[in-house]
């Protein structure tokens, strides 16, 4: 019992044998919590709950420190010890460990998708229809399954049924679309149809874009179920930690799915398949399962049931689509602020990941066109062999640094939020420092990056850690200055496409970029998360209804990274029409153009970017009545 809380403001707490307790705010008050009412069903006001984001309700009459726009490191003081203490990095690990599962599903689609689905017949105009339907099962699947993962009230959490369940179904949909033609051979042999028919043909075309279609679906399911997961378990002020670890394992699985290309599988795995694309999807398979058990087993979410009841109108299309348009339009400023950004973003990345490789082996192939004006197709496509694998090395490359910086810039850059102290943090405390950050030391730590290295000894070796951990930060380097000179930095190298001419030029400008690609998967997914977690913890505090769950808007801003993908490809092609030359021709620069329209909108989003709300340059004043530290953020970067 802390002697310098007021006696009105004592609270006990009361073990029950289940391990759930009861609040008093008077020592003779009867318990605010308990187990079940009066009639024996459970109460929805349930204390320690296991998310690090929860913490006891307070009651309607009780003066609550909760002011609007407090800041998510004071949310994390206020929410109790045990719930707003820094994870360790193992734990971080575990947590987006599946992300990089999901990664290596992407990258073994991406790279091995076109090859496979030409080799069983489809032609180039079809492919790229095939290929659309990622992005629109982007702005579709992800808003739905997000709406449905925040009304889920199943024991075993709110993310997980839809993660083992988009899981399984990528599982499933990989090993179909693997063995298609032995499928389709065996099931339409039952009737004697002949292997090398033109019907058998366009069956197994058929069959195989079938499981493409559900293939986006069910990945797209797994990562709005992942995406949701990650912030629903990390505390507010490690959100931006939890996202550089999945920027890190991002970049292990697409370093692990570029250097699978130079490698001859079936040789070395003849049992798992005869072909390359049958072994990619037997390892993929593995890989998923394998990272989304793992984190499935070792995290444990905090039990749905205990929230609010969810919405019993059933979701149909119409009120799907009603639904989203109604939480596209509560999104917090600073989310759809982030989304903007995205947009933008995005129509630039598009070309870049998509047209790269065919960028640096056009650059190639041009001095091999020059020389030999009269090739043969087969010396042509035999050229492009050569070429595709020099481009795919820059891939390599681009996925490199992108892995080291994102190993990096947590050690750089100033964290946004700061973990809460152990001491434990009362009313008469507010106004104080923040005791995470004692005087002298140059700059406030990142709740995890300590957790690199072996716990110190006692509290002054520690100290010693953070100060010289500390030096390495950039003083005015905060996360949204970061992205934002990224989007610089994109924009710039898109535009030395003018200049460049050989192959190595453009493969250390594909490095270079790997940079701004680093930022561009850890700072938008660390500032949403880190506003969804503050909002629920605000919430929560206050006993209301956080409207921005992380589902439905993890799934929204899903739409603004796909929608621009559609638009992107729209302009792609209409560039392609009026420049491309003939596949044997040297000087095609028609790639080059597109990724300087990629360049330009890399500039709108820089724009975008100075619109954010900077949380880390916020200035202290003081509170109405209560005495609560309120910040207010710069605008300006």
């Amino acid at each position: 019992m802390d002697s310098r809380l007021p006696p009105q403001r004592i609270s006990k707490e009361l073990p029950f044998h289940n391990g759930w307790e009861a609040e008093r705010t008077h020592p003779d008050a009867p318990p605010r919590y308990s187990k079940s009412d009066s009639r024996g069903k459970p109460s929805l006001d349930l204390l320690n709950e296991a998310s690090p984001l929860l913490s006891p309700q307070r009651r309607d009459d009780d003066e609550s420190p909760i002011a609007s726009g407090t800041p998510a490191d004071e949310l994390d003081i206020l929410d109790g010890e045990e719930q707003a203490k820094s994870k360790s990095h193992w734990y971080l690990f575990v947590l987006t460990l599946s992300i990089g599962g999901l990664q290596i599903a992407w990258a073994t689609e991406i790279s091995n998708g076109s090859p496979y689905l030409l080799s069983l017949g489809l032609s180039k105009s079809i492919l790229a229809i095939v290929w659309i339907i990622g992005p629109l099962s982007g702005v579709i699947v992800q808003p739905y399954i997000g709406i449905r993962s925040d009304n889920c009230r199943n024991k075993f959490g709110k993310r997980k049924p839809f993660m083992v369940g988009g899981a399984a179904a990528t599982l499933v949909s990989f090993l179909a679309l693997a063995w298609t033609r032995e499928i389709v051979h065996g099931l339409l042999g039952l009737f004697g149809a002949d292997p090398e028919s033109q019907f058998v043909k366009v069956a197994s075309i058929c069959f195989a874009i079938g499981w493409v279609c559900l293939l986006d679906v069910s990945i797209n399911t797994v990562q709005a179920g992942i995406r949701a997961f990650i912030v629903d378990n990390a505390p507010t002020h490690q959100q931006e930690d939890a996202n550089a670890w999945a920027g890190v394992i991002l970049g292990i699985g697409s370093i692990s799915g570029y250097l699978s290309g130079y490698v001859n599988l079936p040789k070395i795995l003849p049992f798992f398949g005869n072909t390359q694309f049958k072994v990619l999807s037997v390892i993929t398979c593995i890989a998923l399962g394998g990272t989304v058990l793992i984190s499935c087993i070792f995290v444990t979410e905090r039990d749905p049931r205990h929230d609010a009841p969810p919405s019993a109108e059933e979701i149909g299309v119409i009120a799907f689509f009603k639904q989203t348009y109604k939480s596209a339009r509560r999104l917090s400023p600073q989310i759809r602020k982030v989304c903007e950004v995205q947009f933008f973003n995005w129509i630039g990345w598009f070309p870049f990941l998509f047209y790269i490789t065919t960028y640096i082996g056009q650059l190639h192939v041009n001095p091999v066109f020059r020389a030999n004006p009269d090739m043969s197709p087969a010396q042509i496509d035999e050229a492009w062999e050569s070429a595709t694998r020099v481009g795919s090395f820059a891939l390599l490359v681009f996925a490199v640094t992108s892995f080291s910086s994102n190993m990096l810039l947590p050690f750089l850059v100033v964290p946004t939020y700061h973990a809460p102290s152990s001491r434990t943090h009362t009313p008469a405390h507010r106004g104080c420092n923040h005791p995470s950050t004692p005087s002298g030391t140059p700059l406030p730590m990142s709740a995890s990056m300590t957790s690199f290295f072996p716990p110190p000894p006692d509290e002054a070796s520690h100290s010693r850690l953070t100060r010289l951990l500390s030096l390495l930060q950039i003083p005015w380097l905060t996360l949204r200055r970061a992205w934002f000179l990224s989007h610089l930095l994109f924009a710039l190298c898109m535009g030395l496409t003018f200049f460049i001419t050989t192959p190595l030029a453009a493969t250390i400008l594909a490095g270079v970029v790997g940079l701004s690609w680093a930022l561009s998967l850890w700072a938008p997914f660390a500032l949403i998360s880190a506003e969804i977690s503050k909002r629920d913890a605000q919430a929560r505090k206050t006993g209301g209804v956080n409207d921005d769950q992380a589902g439905v808007v993890l799934g929204l801003h899903n739409v603004a990274i796909s929608a621009p993908q559609i638009l992107a490809t729209l302009v792609s092609s209409a560039i392609f029409r009026i420049a491309q030359k003939g596949r044997g021709e040297p000087g095609d620069d028609s790639v080059g153009w597109v990724m300087r329209f990629g360049g330009l909108a890399a500039l709108v989003a820089a724009y975008m970017t100075t619109r954010l709300r900077e949380e880390g340059a916020d200035k202290e004043v003081k509170g109405k009545e209560n005495g609560v530290i309120e910040r207010r953020g710069s605008d300006s970067v």
